[in-house]
């Protein structure tokens, strides 16, 4: 018999408590929240090896689902694969079918807890755990994935880290502090990134790297690192980010010499994404926005690579066609600005738009961004980043039409946080527009420009747009 890697403290209060649950029929459910690397997969795969091994003989299904089967299931998968090579049973253990594993009559079934996944019919006799239960549609778990445990008083075990205050994991958890105040039998466990740091410091210089880059405040960091959920959390910026975003430097109507430059651009124009409706991130806007930052790279280190960006200048053209835009556009961004990097709205009618800047400016300087839920959200993630770090800067109230129509664009955005851990900000209708808003994210975007440094010279050797 093989041995496997020693469990930290935190790991085996939490297995200890599942086992028992296990060995004496409890059936327990249990809500496992474990601050992200910190060892909740090492712990559910000792946990089935040790139940394999103990029904090895009987035989009896452990189940254990995810969001998806490719690739959060297949993850799991491996990782027993190793565990149970790891106690030794190399050549013993089969898998059948690509998604159960046998080791003599016990068998670990892996499904799938995806909305179109058929998973009815299998029966749980010694375990049930859902991993990453946040992104599990608790109608897909009562009705399809409880009911395989009923005859069998099965122990459960919910995984995952918290997100909005309303997900299957959030519901359980809470449900699981009241049983706690009533009984005192423990079944919520939380560790946080702390906890887990005390038990090693590689972690917890990774953990604090990542404070640094994304901001205690960050949504993700906030749940997958503090574990709190994001539940009352309305509005895009807090009082103290709107404070972080607000620079001293003064706005500038022309480059600096030597500057290096970035643009956001958001095309009037856009098609829905999400068929918010409030007519928010994805409504038609009737206002192209152009928000042009100039790039410091002093800054940059192995945590924090990408420049720090001061926002040096704003434009809005209200109501003007795309045709009499895009000869302004070229000689702003090309001419006057010179900018290296160009981050375009390529959503609905702005397609055209960022292919021909694209032609007019060369491919390697355009980025263009389709938004979708995915790409809204990656935007708003590393958007929120910048303003946590202060590597965002806007220039000082100069009483313009610009400057305030900016930051009450800031005041009034909202954000949705979505079961799958995406976000989507927005500007309600009722309130104004949002492209201001969205050029700022796309100029993030372009931000992440990386200059090349010719060899021997430690100065920037990046020609302009050409």
């Amino acid at each position: 018999m093989g041995r496997l890697q020693p469990l930290r403290p935190y790991q085996l209060e939490i297995g200890r408590a599942i086992m028992d649950s296990v060995v004496h029929r409890k059936g327990e459910t249990f809500t496992v929240e474990i601050a992200r690397q910190g060892g909740k997969n090492e712990l559910s795969a000792q946990i089935a090896t040790l139940l394999l091994t103990m029904s090895i003989a009987r035989g009896g299904n452990l189940i254990k689902a995810a969001p998806t089967f490719m690739p959060q299931a297949l993850i799991s998968v491996d990782r027993l694969k190793a565990r149970l090579d790891d106690a030794g049973y190399s050549g013993f253990w089969r898998m059948e079918a690509g998604h159960v594993m046998v080791l003599g009559r016990a068998r670990q079934i892996f499904l799938s807890a995806e909305p179109q996944a058929n998973v009815v019919g299998n029966t749980a006799h010694l375990l049930m755990e859902m991993d990453e239960a946040q992104s599990i549609q608790p109608q897909k778990y009562y009705k399809e994935f409880r009911p395989m445990g009923a005859s069998t008083n099965v122990t459960t075990v919910l995984y995952g880290t918290p997100w909005d205050g309303h997900t299957l994991l959030d519901e359980a958890r809470d449900a699981n502090l009241e049983l706690e105040r009533r009984d005192g039998v423990k079944r919520g466990f939380s560790v946080p990134w702390d906890q887990v740091a005390q038990h090693s410091p590689p972690y917890r210089e990774y953990v604090e790297a990542e404070r640094e880059r994304l901001g205690e405040d960050h949504p993700l960091f906030r749940t997958q690192y503090l574990l709190l959920p994001l539940s009352g959390r309305g509005g895009l910026f807090s009082a103290g980010q709107r404070s972080q975003l607000q620079g001293r430097h003064l706005r500038q109507r022309a480059p600096s010499p030597g500057g290096i430059y970035a643009a956001g651009l958001d095309i009037a124009g856009g098609l829905p994404d999400d068929g918010n409706p409030e007519g928010g991130p994805g409504r038609r806007q009737d206002s192209t926005s152009l928000t042009i930052g100039e790039l410091d790279f002093s800054g940059c280190s192995p945590v924090q690579r990408d420049p720090a960006i001061r926002v040096v200048e704003h434009y809005s053209w209200r109501g003007v066609p795309h045709h009499q835009l895009y000869p302004r556009l070229i000689d702003l961004l090309k001419n006057v600005w010179r900018c290296r990097r160009v981050a375009v709205d390529a959503t609905g009618m702005g397609e055209g738009a960022a292919s021909f800047l694209s032609k007019a400016l060369g491919a390697g300087s355009v980025t263009s961004i389709r938004f979708t839920a995915q790409s809204k959200s990656r935007l708003g993630y590393d958007l929120l980043a910048a303003v946590n770090s202060g590597r965002l800067k806007v220039y000082a109230r100069d009483g313009s039409p610009e400057w305030a129509e900016f930051w009450g664009q800031v005041t009034a955005a909202k954000v949705q946080h979505r079961a799958n851990r995406t976000m989507n900000f927005y500007v309600e209708a009722s309130r104004g527009h949002d492209d201001f808003l969205s050029s700022l994210a796309l100029l993030v975007e372009a931000g992440k420009y990386l200059p090349r440094v010719a060899r021997g010279r430690a100065r920037e050797a990046v020609p302009a747009l050409a």
